[in-house]
């Protein structure tokens, strides 16, 4: 009921013994490794693992980029702006409504669809150097899987950006009305 026979008192103090012998060899150890100065200790530590923060940034830099592409951004903006004044400018109020359209409008709008795809395929560039680096980094640090996650976010909406700047430049989405 609740006593112990000698059999199961002298296996009880055998482990004793083995964990405190156990516990004396891992103290000996550190003693022996104790020359070394903590920071010494901290800072090979931290050498010998990778940060991946280059990796991170670029991905998020990846993402962002194809996230421009779609939405447009300031440069895209500035250039049709650009375009369009330009436009005004080279077309007499004598030309026909077809080409005062195309002159004033379409050339805006290709430039616009040329910044963003510009935006897309440094998007996709940036995406898939961040998924192929480890490749050709250390092969024994996987990268972690969130860089993975957001370079292929990146890459996806460069791919879509790049789509819908192809078809916006060619007049095949959103093309420009007719004048006659």
């Amino acid at each position: 009921m609740g006593t112990k026979t000698v059999d199961e008192t002298v296996t009880a103090a055998k482990a004793d013994d083995e964990t405190v012998d156990a516990t004396e060899a891992a103290e000996a150890q550190a003693d022996a490794a104790a020359g070394d100065e903590p920071e010494e200790v901290a800072a090979e530590a931290t050498e010998a693992a990778p940060s991946f923060v280059g990796q991170g940034a670029a991905a998020v830099v990846s993402a962002a980029l194809g996230l421009v592409s779609l939405t447009g951004g300031w440069i895209g903006t500035v250039a049709a702006a650009r375009e369009t004044l330009i436009g005004q400018l080279e077309t007499s109020s004598q030309a026909n409504v077809a080409t005062q359209i195309k002159a004033v409008y379409g050339d805006a709008w290709q430039t616009s669809a040329l910044v963003a795809g510009l935006f897309a395929v440094v998007a996709l560039i940036v995406g898939v150097v961040v998924l192929a680096r480890p490749a050709f980094g250390a092969p024994g640090a996987p990268q972690p899987a969130w860089i993975k996650s957001v370079a292929w976010g990146g890459v996806a909406l460069g791919v879509i950006g790049l789509l819908l700047a192809v078809l916006k430049y060619t007049d095949a989405l959103l093309g420009l009305p007719s004048a006659g």
